[in-house]
């Protein structure tokens, strides 16, 4: 598609799927031109009736989506990042325990790990966090096509049952606030004003599904990456330091976000292709993140490439405001376990991935997990 049809309409629905970098970094920077209400279209199409994750400020445009913005900054902060740090890094040594021999990766790792981390920024249950993967899965897997009755159904008990137990949450902190994020909000002023218990659901929503989905994702994606490339495995299991340039390639060789749906608000011409006003337009992130015009060789994993130029956490005034978590968690989830496992290999598994037009990653991932020698030093 990037070299012969890089602007083209698409199934479903014939989107129009934009594929070279330049022009995906293009409909990013210019939102005026492409609006983010693209993703209420996608996430909140006739048969899924109320959905507050397309009604946040994912699908706002400034200034509204500024103003917003601005009131989730603690959230996700500098600060915010280094108090969870010491708590999660133990909390991911304490997962490894259950990596014993054969296991799921996703269900006793990736998932559990950064389910703790929004757990704690938001105050939320900890009790629940299989019931966050739920909601997020099912959330994540709308698209503008009808899907079948049963889960057509599915998706909007799903959505009934979590926008019930976050109003619980909100009326719970109006009554006796704690030092949480959704007492900050509950708190929080707009232009005078408080916020809504409808705004707050939505804010909460977005933290909780892209604080959730992608990051479980991105650590599925590695291990499974680890498993086909041993040599790149025993590489970091003797140089440690060198694990934060691998998340920064793998963020861009096989990242979890692949799509970030916007509207065309004018006819608008790309790669001499005009896209009509009014179109739902797709600019596929996996594919810029390829793009020979712009990644020398971006087939080959390169640990020292650097992460100039990706666009997985996207670009200018929807740029990711939860990188900063999402870099840490990756980080201190691999020093784990790569401490604690020499290698780690496939098991016989058709690996099946979700189904979205968003983000990417296996559903569940059975691996086997070889325990590192023990050479003087204990591997903790």
């Amino acid at each position: 598609m990037r070299r012969t049809s890089p602007v083209c309409q698409v199934d479903p629905g014939g989107m129009w799927a934009v594929t070279r970098y330049e022009d995906v970094l293009f409909v990013m920077k210019n939102p005026g031109l492409f609006s983010s209400e693209g993703f209420k279209v996608a996430w909140q199409p006739p048969w899924v009736g109320y959905n507050p994750f397309a009604n946040s400020m994912l699908a706002m445009d400034p200034p509204a989506h500024t103003r917003l913005r601005g009131l989730i900054h603690r959230a996700f902060g500098a600060a915010t990042v280094a108090r969870i740090e010491p708590r999660l890094r133990a909390v991911a040594t304490e997962l490894t325990n259950r990596l014993v021999e054969e296991a799921d990766f996703v269900e006793a790792f990736g998932h559990p790990l950064p389910a703790f981390a929004i757990g704690e920024i938001l105050g939320l249950d900890h009790a629940l966090h299989a019931k966050f993967k739920r909601w997020a899965d099912d959330i994540v897997s709308i698209t503008p096509e009808l899907p079948s009755p049963e889960d057509a159904q599915r998706v909007r008990t799903t959505l009934a049952e979590l926008t019930g137990y976050l109003m619980e949450v909100i009326a719970k902190r109006r009554r006796a606030p704690v030092d949480d994020t959704v007492s900050d909000l509950v708190r929080a002023e707009l232009d005078g004003q408080r916020l809504t218990d409808a705004e707050i659901v939505e804010f909460l929503v977005t933290l909780l599904i892209g604080g959730l989905e992608t990051t479980t994702h991105l650590l599925s994606n590695s291990l499974l990456f680890l498993a086909d490339h041993p040599d790149m495995m025993e590489r970091l299991h003797a140089e440690p330091g060198l694990i934060s340039l691998f998340i920064e390639e793998m963020l861009r060789y096989d990242g979890p976000v692949q799509t970030l749906p916007r509207i065309a608000t004018a006819d608008v011409v790309l790669s001499g292709v005009t896209v009509p006003r009014g179109a739902l337009v797709l600019p596929i992130v996996a594919s810029a993140n390829r793009d020979e015009a712009r990644f020398k060789d971006p087939d080959r994993f390169d640990l020292h490439r650097g992460s100039q130029g990706g666009l997985h956490f996207g670009h200018g005034v929807h740029f990711c405001i939860g990188a900063a978590l999402a870099r840490m968690e990756a980080r201190v989830a691999l020093e784990a376990v790569i401490a604690r496992f020499e290698r780690v290999e496939r098991v016989p598994h058709e690996l099946r991935y979700n189904r979205t037009l968003t983000v990417r990653g296996p559903i569940t991932l059975p691996l086997r997990f070889i325990p590192a020698r023990r050479t003087g030093q204990q591997v903790s």
